[in-house]
């Protein structure tokens, strides 16, 4: 890796620690360069606008949820096992101490939903190809036999972001200490409602 590469990974990563706490809206590039000890035109010669350097740390969050969520719950077994897998990593995912901010992709989504440009398109593509994996995942099992035949698997997918989406509501801005555990039952109460007879 070239320094201008390393240099620009540390300028994503730490761009993306603040953006998770602050929002998009709040990356400045002069307090990245002041904190990363570079000049704003070197920071900027990185990405060419702040709207860039937006677009950059998306592509990053995006890419560290596959490898961090995805990635993992497709190595276990087709059917409820993989399901299950991508439900708890997912959850996971939302509040690790990684990212004392939480999740910036859904930060970003409730930022940028009603914008337009590219970190909006880009976003929009991440989240449809995430449902896609969840619908897919469900449809697998359907062929293992364990959800039903006649299952509605874009519906099953909505269902499942929208406990995740409920759980981080709950946990982050309510601070209700019981999200987790409801979020867990929701989850059962899809699955039940979803098994094959």
């Amino acid at each position: 890796m070239s320094k201008g590469e390393a240099t620009r990974d540390r300028i994503v990563e730490r761009a993306w620690q603040l953006a998770s706490r602050d929002g998009l809206s709040g990356l400045s590039i002069g307090k990245l360069a002041l904190e990363l000890g570079l000049s704003k035109s070197g920071l900027f010669a990185h990405f060419g606008s702040k709207e860039g350097l937006e677009l950059e740390v998306l592509k990053a969050a995006a890419e560290q949820f596959t490898n961090t969520v995805l990635r993992p719950a497709f190595t276990a077994p087709r059917g409820l096992p993989r399901v299950r897998r991508l439900f708890k990593g997912w959850l996971a995912w939302t509040m690790d101490p990684a990212r004392p901010g939480g999740c910036l992709l859904y930060a970003a989504g409730v930022e940028l939903d009603d914008g337009e440009g590219p970190q909006r398109d880009f976003l929009v593509g991440a989240q449809a190809g995430l449902q896609a994996a969840v619908a897919k995942s469900a449809r697998l099992a359907i062929e293992t036999g364990e959800l039903k035949a006649a299952l509605d698997c874009e519906q099953f997918a909505f269902e499942m972001l929208g406990i995740v989406l409920s759980y981080q509501h709950a946990r982050r801005l309510l601070r209700d200490p019981k999200a987790e555990a409801r979020a867990k039952l929701a989850f059962e109460r899809l699955i039940s409602n979803s098994i094959a007879p």
